[in-house]
C-alpha cells in the first residue's frame, strides 16, 4: 500500500490532541504525526474533522441476531456475518472479537454453530470481512462434549480470547432458574419438559466440566491466550479468577468485587449499553457508578454495537471523565487487556492505521464521516 497523508484533522493521540495535524500512513501503519509534511504525497483533506482510534470491541454477541432474528429462524452464516460486518463499520468498530457461546444448548449457541462461525471467519471471511475479526470463545462449564476439539482450537491459535462461563443456576435459586429458563425460551422453540431435560443434563456435567475448565486454564496460559471470568458475583469467584490468572473480569456484580478484581491485576470490562440505558439489565452495578468509583477499565458493545461509540461522549457529558480518557475505554484499554495493545487502539507511529474521522459536536454514529482499517478506507458516509 502506497504512502499517503491525511491533513487538517484534530488527532487524538496517547498524549492528547494534536490540532490541525497531518498523519502519514504506509502499508497499513501509522508512520508519523506532524504539523505539516514537506514530501509530496497523495493527501486527503480532513479539515474540521476529528481523528479517533478505531473502536476495539472485545465482547460482542449482537451478531447472533443476524443469524437468528427469531427463535428457530436461522439465516445462512455467510449472509449473517457479512451483514454484521457492515453494522460494525457503521458503529466505528474496527477490531471485533466475535463472542461465540460454546454451550450445552442446541442451535444458535451450540458447538456446531461455533464451528461454522469460526470456519467462515478464519476461512472465506478473511477476504470479505472488513473489520479485523477475531474469535472470543465463551465456554460454558456445562458443555463437556467434544472437549478435544476445543483444546485443538486453542493449540492451533484459532481462539484469541477465552472466557469461562457458568450460566446454570445454583440449586435452589429460583430467581436465577427462572431467568435462565426465560433466556433459553427466547432462543429456542422447546417445551418446558425439553428445557428441563436439557438443564438436568448440563447440571449433571458440572463436575466434569469444572475439571475440563482447569485444564483449559493451563492450556490457555501455555498458548498465551488471555482468560476472562464472567459475572463474578461472590468473593469466592473473584478469588478463583485470581488463582486462575484471569486478566479480564467481565461484568463483576458489585463495586467491591470489581475493585478486588482490579487489585489482583484484572481489567474490569463492562457493557456500554448499561451506561446508555441507565443501568444493568440484570440489576447489577451500573457503569455510571463504576466509572465514578474508578473501577471500570474497558467498555464493550455486549448486545448493542452503537452504544459503544456513544458511551465516551456520554461519560464526558456527565462530567465523569474527560472525553480523551473515556475514548481509551473503547480503544486503548480493551486492546491492551486482550493482548493486542502493542499494535491496536492508538494513533501512534508503528500502530495499525485503524481510525475514524468524525464530525465534532455529534455523539451519535451519524457523526462518522469515514472508517479506516489498516490504512484502507472501508466505509464513507
Amino acid at each position: 500500500m502506497k504512502m499517503f497523508a491525511i491533513e487538517g484533522a484534530d488527532i487524538l493521540t496517547p498524549e492528547g490532541w494534536v490540532k490541525n495535524a497531518t498523519v502519514i500512513i504506509e502499508n497499513g501503519k501509522f508512520i508519523s504525526i506532524e504539523k505539516s509534511h514537506s514530501i509530496k504525497l497523495p493527501t486527503i483533506t480532513a479539515t474540521g474533522l476529528l481523528m479517533l482510534p478505531g473502536i476495539v470491541d472485545i465482547h460482542g454477541d449482537a451478531f447472533e441476531r443476524a443469524i437468528a432474528p427469531r427463535p428457530g429462524a436461522h439465516f445462512p452464516f455467510k449472509m449473517a456475518i457479512l451483514e454484521n460486518d457492515r453494522h460494525l463499520m457503521a458503529a466505528g468498530i474496527t477490531t471485533f472479537f466475535y463472542s461465540i457461546t460454546d454451550s450445552y444448548e442446541p442451535g444458535l449457541r451450540s458447538r456446531d454453530t461455533a464451528r461454522e462461525i469460526i470456519d467462515f471467519i478464519l476461512g472465506e471471511g478473511k477476504e470479505s470481512l472488513k473489520a479485523d475479526s477475531r474469535i472470543h470463545i465463551r465456554h460454558e462449564q456445562g458443555n463437556t462434549d467434544n472437549y478435544d476439539e476445543l483444546c485443538d482450537w486453542l493449540k492451533q491459535g484459532k481462539i484469541d480470547l477465552l472466557s469461562l462461563n457458568d450460566h446454570l443456576p445454583p440449586v435452589g435459586d429460583d430467581y436465577k432458574l427462572n431467568r435462565h429458563l426465560n433466556s433459553l425460551r427466547r432462543r429456542h422453540k422447546m417445551s418446558d419438559e425439553e428445557l428441563h431435560d436439557l438443564m438436568q443434563t448440563a447440571l449433571s456435567n458440572q463436575e466434569k466440566g469444572l475439571q475440563q475448565i482447569e485444564e483449559l486454564v493451563t492450556l490457555a496460559h501455555h498458548c498465551n491466550i488471555p482468560l476472562a471470568s464472567h459475572d463474578d458475583d461472590t468473593d469466592t469467584k473473584v478469588e478463583l479468577s485470581a488463582k486462575r490468572g484471569v486478566s479480564i473480569a467481565e461484568f463483576p456484580a458489585t463495586i467491591e468485587l470489581a475493585a478486588k478484581s482490579r487489585d489482583y491485576g484484572a481489567s474490569v470490562l463492562m457493557g456500554a449499553p448499561n451506561l446508555i440505558r441507565g443501568g444493568s439489565h440484570v440489576g447489577w452495578m451500573s457503569v455510571e457508578i463504576a466509572a465514578k468509583k474508578g473501577v471500570v477499565d474497558c467498555l464493550c458493545s455486549d448486545y448493542h454495537f452503537p452504544s459503544l461509540f456513544h458511551a465516551p461522549f456520554q461519560l464526558a457529558e456527565m462530567g465523569i471523565m474527560s472525553f480523551e480518557n473515556a475514548w481509551k475505554l473503547v480503544s486503548t484499554y480493551p486492546a491492551k487487556a486482550a493482548g493486542i495493545g502493542n499494535f491496536k487502539g492508538n494513533i501512534a507511529p508503528g500502530w495499525d492505521a485503524d481510525f475514524l474521522l468524525i464530525h465534532p459536536q455529534d455523539s451519535y454514529i451519524s457523526a462518522i464521516d469515514s472508517v479506516y482499517v489498516r490504512g484502507k478506507a472501508i466505509a464513507q458516509y
